[in-house]
């Protein structure tokens, strides 16, 4: 590429960007990711892997964007300011809308909690920083994805992070003469290896990373560096190649000239994205290795051009082509919709609902396009364009911020009447330091009094517990700590919990033996109360709302897997943990869990601010007869451990919860839950006041 342009060309020239030719397989591709996404949030047992639509996206933001860059530093013709001007009248008119749209409707709609959330995701979303804001997330009593409306900016979050780097990555390389292409290569390559590296480690962050994430978008930025630069260096090796394929599809000779190479390129590419739909789920580990299906196949058939019979005749389709000009409102509204009827059904919705939300976010987008997008790209008045869209976007990033700030405004007139009742729903703790606590900081530690001489250890689960044993044991003059591993933690010695083949996803070995170091060399510490959501780790296809985790995979450290049940690991770890901690002279006491609800806590409010079907769920309980089938096979296994082992105290807290007939959510009013297995500060405290003599 030649480089003998100055740089002040580049960056003050009068002359504009070019953009690359267009071509409407390109918008039939959009269309095929953007309804991929569309059909997964709506019917996901249908379109189970529809998810991967969205690194259709990325490959595709990468060779048009790229190529817009290639192509102006070449001609001397880039424009910083151009170039993300150009990106504003792009993106911030149809976002403005959609965050506009949620916080309006989360004025009436949401509860204080939840209209905290949705400010924060506004003012995140308004700063192209939502992924990082979710990767935040995914820990402690997070509610679950279904209910956070702006939940799909992450991946905007990523492209806009894409654009801000890369645009400078490659004018200070052209400045300093470097080879573009082996600078791409380099970078991408780095960025795969970061995320094959991080799955296995994170899987979340590596979700969510930019760096991890990269590489989808270089992808398609090789493929317009190929396209730009070496359209005609193979030209032979591709017609020889086309002439021999030709003789393998066709009967007769067939002119060789490329399409039969495009339309074999091009179908290859397609049949990567169908079977990317298919096999690829929730349950997989993503992105990963997984994330090279999706995004060879966009390259793929990008490749393959225009002519190929695919794009020609199905891609560029004027369906197609027309939910693909549509396809970033689309994108941005659909998701909002889906979420507002979840939060306010308290339930999934039903399926005509969920039919009605997508016709609803068809139409929105295609007026979006036409009455915002359109007429602000491309109308006149351009110089005032820009500026006033960054004012509002700053705007609306503050007025999200002060949601978020000020607990949800409280004040509404929607959720005055409901704020008692929803109280209970804010379960948090300030994370204390002293004592031990300041030693560990992968350990979420808290206690009360001095140093304690009871600890609470497990998982999410015994941070709840903690909130009603503290008050019970500092009034009578004892000290008590919480050691939270985190998710998906058990309080066990040695065992690695797993989602699917990913190795310690959560660190809990660490974790766990950093707090028994403490525990056991700690003479001071009398008791040990173990609490974690005990017959989640003993199924294989989970328990309660667990599938918004995946499948489950307990080992023993350093086991190969697959060697023993989930069920087998869980019981074994456990009889040994009750036997390290009573050989250091503790007392041990077990808690059997409380029950698993299966539904939204806030589905037994009575006075939702909006809803559309849904009832108040009376009683707020689930019945005793389905609890007692599902912890059945666990409590059997729980009593032959306990057994031999008959100084091990036993607290089973579905006592204080459950009658003959039914096991309760809410008591007198009171929600005694902050989700469907998380006990609230209030329920806590009755649970421990109704089993105060059990404890002690």
């Amino acid at each position: 590429m030649p480089a003998t342009v100055s740089i002040s060309k580049m960056t003050t020239s009068t002359l504009h960007l070019s953009h690359p030719k267009y071509r409407p397989d390109i918008d039939g591709l959009r269309a095929v990711a953007v309804l991929s996404v569309v059909a997964f949030h709506a019917f996901p047992a249908w379109m189970k892997g529809g998810f991967i639509g969205v690194d259709v996206f990325f490959v595709i933001s990468g060779f048009l964007i790229s190529t817009i860059i290639f192509e102006n530093l070449d001609r001397g013709t880039f424009s910083f300011a151009e170039f993300y001007a150009r990106r504003v009248k792009r993106i911030f008119p149809a976002l403005l809308l959609v965050l506009i749209a949620s916080y309006a409707f989360g004025w009436f709609a949401l509860l204080a909690d939840e209209y905290k959330q949705l400010g924060q995701h506004i003012a995140a979303g308004a700063g192209f920083v939502s992924n990082f804001v979710l990767w935040g997330e995914s820990g402690y009593f997070d509610n679950s994805a279904e209910t956070k409306p702006l939940l799909h900016l992450w991946s905007l979050g990523i492209e806009e992070q894409f654009y801000i780097v890369w645009p400078f990555v490659l004018w200070l390389a052209w400045r300093k003469k470097f080879n573009l292409l082996t600078l791409t290569i380099l970078v991408a390559f780095i960025s795969f290896y970061l995320n094959i590296k991080g799955i296995r480690k994170d899987a979340v962050a590596t979700f969510y990373s930019p760096q991890t994430r990269f590489w989808e978008l270089l992808s398609g930025s090789l493929l317009a560096w190929l396209a730009l630069y070496k359209k005609n260096a193979f030209a032979n090796y591709n017609l020889k190649i086309d002439g021999w394929l030709a003789k393998i599809v066709y009967r007769e000779t067939v002119e060789v000239d490329g399409r039969t190479l495009s339309n074999v390129i091009s179908f290859f590419g397609s049949l990567l994205l169908v079977f990317g739909f298919y096999k690829i789920n929730k349950d997989v580990i993503f992105p990963g290795r997984w994330a090279v299906i999706p995004v060879l196949g966009a390259v793929m058939i990008i490749l393959a051009g225009p002519k190929a019979f695919i794009n020609k005749n199905i891609l560029s389709n004027k369906i197609a082509v027309w939910f693909g000009l549509i396809s970033f409102p689309l994108y941005l509204w659909h998701w909002p919709l889906l979420s507002f009827a979840r939060i306010v059904e308290s339930e999934v919705p039903g399926r005509n609902i969920r039919i009605a939300a997508v016709v609803l976010s068809i139409v929105l987008a295609w007026l979006t396009y036409k009455l915002i997008e359109r007429p602000i790209r491309f109308g006149v008045r351009d110089k005032i364009k820009v500026p006033c869209l960054l004012l509002l976007m700053a705007l609306i990033a503050f007025v999200g911020y002060n949601a978020y700030a000020r607990g949800g405004l409280k004040f509404r007139d929607s959720v005055k009447l409901v704020q008692l009742q929803t109280e209970d729903l804010n379960f948090k703790f300030k994370r204390m330091d002293g004592w031990l606590c300041d030693s560990y900081k992968d350990l979420r530690c808290y206690y009360s009094g001095e140093k304690p001489s009871v600890v609470v250890l497990g998982d999410s689960h015994a941070p709840t517990i903690y909130s009603g044993l503290r008050e019970f044991y500092s009034s009578v003059g004892v000290g008590v700590a919480v050691f939270g591993g985190g998710d998906a933690c058990p309080p066990l010695l040695n065992v690695v919990s797993k989602i699917n083949k990913a190795s310690d996803t959560f660190g809990c070995i660490s974790k766990i033996t950093a707090a028994l170091k403490i525990i056991i060399s700690d003479p001071s510490i009398k008791e040990v109360v173990l609490a974690s959501r005990g017959p989640l780790y003993t199924t294989s296809n989970g328990f309660g709302s667990v599938e918004n985790y995946g499948e489950w995979v307990l080992h023993y450290e350093n086991e190969e897997q697959g060697i023993r049940s989930n069920s087998e690991v869980f019981f074994g770890a456990l009889g040994t943990t009750f036997d390290v901690l009573t050989s250091a002279g503790k007392k041990v006491t077990y808690l059997i869990d409380v029950p698993e609800l299966g539904f939204d806590i806030k589905s037994c409010l009575s006075l939702r601010p909006i809803t559309i079907t849904a009832k108040v769920k009376e009683p707020c309980a689930i019945l005793r007869s389905e609890y007692d089938d599902r912890t059945r096979d666990f409590r059997g296994r729980l009593a032959i451990v306990l057994e031999s082992r008959p100084s091990v105290n036993v607290v089973d807290l579905s006592k204080a919860l459950c009658d003959e007939k039914y096991c309760y959510g809410s008591k007198d009013g009171a929600l005694l839950y902050t989700d469907d297995d998380h006990l609230s500060h209030r329920g806590s405290e009755y649970v421990v006041h109704r089993l105060w003599d059990k404890f002690r």
